[in-house]
């Protein structure tokens, strides 16, 4: 009974910490809309306001692993919690721009020590059959949270001040998690001995050699300074390049902007009306879910190796393809911001999102860029389904805006409908209007695709992954200190990405993210082992043992 207690209290923190990590993301869409309204944001401020999440992030990569290994995993998650708690009272009550920074800051701090605390915690509490599973449970909360938070941004949208309820709303799902961890030990307590997990025939181990000798080395917790990530003592050097290497080609292969332009895909298919723009964001939304569950049923089955080679393979393939269909047709990339309070703003700022912008060159996005940064452990079903809010509100009136703004934004909607509308027909002269859709097609399923195989496999197995090749004494820095590459190499790609478009071209650039992603799968053959159905200490013990 306790031991199916434990399991329980250790899937519910892991569902609830991924579930506020993709709430945190998914909220800022919505809320922005209304803030730069309310709080007259310019595009500066607005990016501001975005990027401050994800410098509390970073400064939570480069400070809470010491947190996490000096203070416990347990500590580290009551701490974040009750720091979230703080964020989050201060967003709800706060009444100028620079209490939201700061509170937006508080929150990404939080989130970011909870999400690594979290993995690292659930992996060691549980038995090494069950371990692939919990952990990526975490991944699938990610997906539930940023699919829960658009839901509430529709139904706050026509609210006064809702983006109050919007970032106060966080503080039930914090206060759960809080309340569960509180009833789990303080240490890790192992549900059954690894060694009799094999006797049920439950873990099926590697080499029985590698068995054997595990079991005449008895166990001992070493104690490791940061620098031993860089020496050959334990063979801690290609475990760092393991970490590495996986969170810096899980950014790389192009999952953060592969569907920033996902709405213009959609209009270019046909989906044109608000409702079935809708229905094509929560649809990419839904298949990253079932995508995710889908790892979690097989992570300790398949094992990680396989989920991440055959989840490379088949995001190289779709980012190929995209390459190659976009230099037959092009997708305008173009994109708008302006200053809120300007009469065009409105145009920029609640625009139907699957409507292409008719802007000669390339500008600045109307979610910042930085936001894309944030998209980087939520996955990509994050930035396709970050359109859903815009469509919300674009299709909604607000209180708080004076009648002749809203009949400005209506006539300048109603005439940017009229441009789209006439845009629509057989383009590009000689080749056939039924070969684009059948292309167009052929790029939506491509992006499909994508999606599955980053929630099979980076999505749920770099962070699984991690949980597992460092010894306990030096889990939380490795951790953290691979987490801090992974939004600094996020950070990169995002902000990088219209410059390379203007420089090689979309589908270059597509094409390019192929390219990466083959280089992953020999990376991941080459030197990624296989850790399914060992303990953590028989890992740590085979990696120290093998050059």
């Amino acid at each position: 009974g306790r031991a199916l207690l434990v399991l329980l209290l250790s899937a519910t923190v892991s569902l609830l910490g991924g579930l506020l990590f993709g709430y945190e993301l998914g909220i800022i869409s919505g809320a922005l809309l209304q803030l730069q309204i309310d709080f007259h944001l310019s595009c500066f401020k607005q990016e501001v306001l975005v990027s401050s999440l994800l410098i509390g992030a970073l400064l939570a990569s480069l400070v809470g692993g010491i947190l996490i290994d000096r203070h416990g995993r347990r500590r580290a998650i009551l701490v974040s919690n009750l720091v979230l708690l703080v964020g989050s009272l201060i967003l709800t009550l706060v009444r100028s721009f620079i209490g939201l920074v700061i509170g937006r800051m508080t929150v990404g701090f939080a989130i970011s020590v909870s999400s690594m605390a979290c993995c690292i915690y659930v992996s060691e509490m549980v038995a090494a059959h069950q371990r692939g599973l919990l952990v990526s449970l975490y991944e699938a909360g990610i997906t539930v949270g940023i699919l829960l938070s658009y839901a509430l941004n529709y139904i706050f949208a026509d609210v006064d001040e809702g983006w109050r309820y919007m970032f106060g709303l966080a503080i039930a799902p914090t206060a759960m998690q809080f309340l569960s961890i509180l009833f789990l030990p303080v240490n890790p307590v192992k549900l059954s001995s690894w060694d009799s997990d094999c006797q049920k025939g439950l873990i099926q181990l590697q080499d029985t050699e590698d068995r054997a000798a595990a079991k005449r080395e008895p166990y001992k917790e070493k104690h490791y300074s940061f620098l031993d990530l860089f020496r050959a003592r334990d063979n801690m050097r290609r475990r760092t390049l393991v970490g590495l290497g996986l969170v810096l080609f899980q950014q790389f292969t192009g999952q953060p902007n592969v569907l920033g332009y996902a709405s213009k895909i959609f209009h270019s298919v046909g989906f044109q009306s608000n409702s079935s723009a809708i229905l094509a964001s929560v649809g990419l939304g839904a298949i990253k879910v079932v995508a995710t569950l889908v790892a979690m049923a097989f992570a300790d089955k398949a094992g990680r190796r396989v989920l991440l080679m055959a989840g490379c393979v088949v995001m190289a393939i779709s980012v190929t393809t995209i390459g190659l269909t976009s230099r037959i047709v092009p997708l305008a990339m173009a994109r708008d911001c302006k200053a809120a309070g300007v009469p065009s703003a409105s145009h920029s700022l609640t625009q139907h999102p699957l409507m292409p912008e008719m802007s000669p060159q390339p500008v600045v996005s109307p979610i910042p860029p930085a936001l894309g940064a944030l998209k980087s452990q939520a996955g990509p079903g994050f930035a396709a389904t970050r359109s859903l809010t815009e469509v919300f509100d674009s299709s909604q009136s607000r209180k708080v805006v004076p009648d002749s703004f809203l009949t400005q934004k209506r006539d300048l909607v109603s005439q940017s409908t009229e441009e789209t509308v006439r845009g629509t027909g057989p383009p590009f002269g000689g080749t056939p209007w039924m070969e684009h859709r059948v292309l167009n097609w052929i790029t939506l399923l491509s992006m499909m695709a994508f999606v599955s195989a980053f929630s099979i496999g980076f999505g749920p197995m770099t962070w699984l992954v991690l949980s597992e090749i460092y010894p306990a004494g030096i889990r939380g820095r490795a951790f953290a200190f691979c987490n801090s590459f992974n939004w600094a190499a996020n950070l990169l790609i995002s902000l990088s990405f219209l410059d390379l478009i203007d420089a090689i071209g979309f589908s270059w650039m597509f094409l390019l993210y192929g390219l990466v992603g083959v280089m992953a799968v020999t990376f991941i053959y080459l030197f990624v082992p296989e850790t399914k159905g060992q303990s953590l200490e028989e890992i740590d013990q085979q990696f120290s043992r093998k050059r």
